[in-house]
This record gives C-alpha cells, structure tokens and sequence, in this order.
C-alpha cells in the first residue's frame, strides 16, 4: 500500500515536472519569436526583410530613412496571418514612428492591458495590407509577457472626427486605424477602421 502511494506520488511529481518544463520551452519559444520580430524594428540590417512590395515608394524611402535612427525597444508585436503582417508597435503617432513601425494611440491603453487597444498605421505602409482583412480574421498581439489573441469584429470608414472609435470598451478590444482610400493621392479624408474582439484569455509567461 505504502509502496503504491510512493509510486503514485512519484508519478505525480514526474508529470507536474513534464509540465513545468513544457510551459518554460513555450516561454522561451514565445520570447524568441518576440525577439525577432522586434529586432526589424532596431537593426537596419534585418529590417531590410520587411515586405514592402504593397507600399508606396514615398514610404519605402521613408521607412528606409527611419532605420537610421534608435526609437527604442517596441511595446509589442502585432500580427496579421492573413496578410503576412508581422510589425513591432511603438509608443505614438508621430511621422518617424509611423514610418518605421505601427504606434500605439495616445490615451488607449498599452497592449496587455483591458479596454479598446488602438493602433495606427499609414495606409500606404504597414497597414495597406487591412485592405484584404476581413470579419473573423485572426489578430494576435504579443507583448514580453504575455500573448493576445483577437478575432475582427468589424470593418468601418468613418470621417476623422469620428473619435468614439477609440473610446473605452467594456469588454478588451483592438482598433487598428488607417486612412482611407488606400491609393487615394494626396491626405485621405477617412479612416478606415479595424475592430477586433479578445478571443481567448491571456496566456501568462
């Protein structure tokens, strides 16, 4: 009887320690892929790889022009499977944030946090593949510490007053923002509006 116990008690600790050391792989898997996907964002040499076949050559040379400066580690990875869009998102809006990554809009919360997430991005960069998104297309974005994933909820052209896009949302959410039309020359006269919906939980590193 004794021996049964031990047994079964060895067996559970054998188990309990599998899967320990199944979590630390994840979490170490999961940090890589954040670091490299981050790394575009810091080293001119393998940002060079980013697909810019879609943009236009104004931003091509913007975006070039940017890696020449050190805008600082990235607050996350967001992720588009089905436009292939993987890109490190920087504090702000600003022109040479905007040229180098996607930014995260001031007054919405950091990614990781609860509420309405926004992101912007141009439209003749980064963000012109959103043009081929469609609802229930998967978003992910992924922080040093934990990943999140979305599903779209909605698609909007809205005008730039339409500021309720961003407002707080009961519930977590991502909007990626854009202007809209995608090729229209000169400044766009409308936004063009991802929603996106948590999916699933937060899985902690």
């Amino acid at each position: 009887m004794a021996r049964g116990l031990i047994a079964t008690g060895i067996a559970l600790l054998a188990l309990a320690g599998g899967a320990r050391l199944t979590g630390e792989i994840q979490r170490q898997g999961d940090l890589e892929r954040f670091e490299q996907a981050t790394r575009s964002a810091t080293d001119p040499a393998l940002g060079r790889g980013v697909d810019t076949s879609l943009w236009s050559p104004e931003r091509i040379r913007a975006w070039e022009e940017s890696l020449r400066k050190d805008l600082g580690a990235p607050l996350a990875v967001l992720s588009v499977p089905k436009i292939g869009l993987e890109v490190p998102v920087l504090e702000g809006t600003d022109d040479l944030t905007l040229n180098r990554a996607v930014g995260l809009i001031a007054g919405t919360p950091r990614p990781g946090e609860d509420g309405n997430v926004g992101i912007a991005g141009h439209r003749d960069g980064f963000f012109r593949g959103l043009k081929d998104v469609g609802v229930g297309d998967e978003i992910e974005l992924r922080t040093i510490t934990s990943s999140h994933a979305y599903v779209v909820e909605s698609i909007r052209i809205v005008s730039p007053d339409d500021v309720w896009v961003l407002d707080p949302t009961p519930s977590p959410a991502l909007t990626l923002v854009t202007c809209y039309p995608f090729y229209f020359v000169g400044n766009a006269p409308q936004r063009y509006i991802v929603r996106a919906v948590k999916r699933a939980q937060t899985s902690a590193r």
